[in-house]
């Protein structure tokens, strides 16, 4: 059983690392008034306790380690969605 801990803690403090972020994303986008990705909201979720998983494993001896790559992680996933995501370009026309 102490494999199964050893995978399921970094899993949980990975996930609650990406919910923190989410979350914060949450009441950004509502105070903002944004449209909320719900399917975006649970992948970055999914991913953060993945990302807690591998860093807990890793970095077994503290177990923090995990909580902070849940949120850091999905920081970087953002960044990088963000960074691919299509934007608008306003060309302006001749002769003005």
């Amino acid at each position: 059983m102490a494999l199964g801990n050893e995978v399921i803690i970094p899993a949980l403090l990975g996930g609650i690392g990406g919910l923190t972020r989410g979350f914060i994303g949450l009441l950004k986008a509502l105070s903002l008034r944004r449209r909320i990705l719900w399917a975006y909201y649970v992948i970055t979720v999914i991913v953060a306790a993945v990302i807690g998983v591998f860093v807990g494993i890793v970095f077994n001896f503290d177990y923090r380690l995990s909580l902070l790559a849940g949120y850091a992680g999905t920081d970087i996933l953002e960044g990088i969605y963000k960074s691919f995501a299509v934007q608008k370009v306003y060309v302006a026309p001749k002769g003005k």
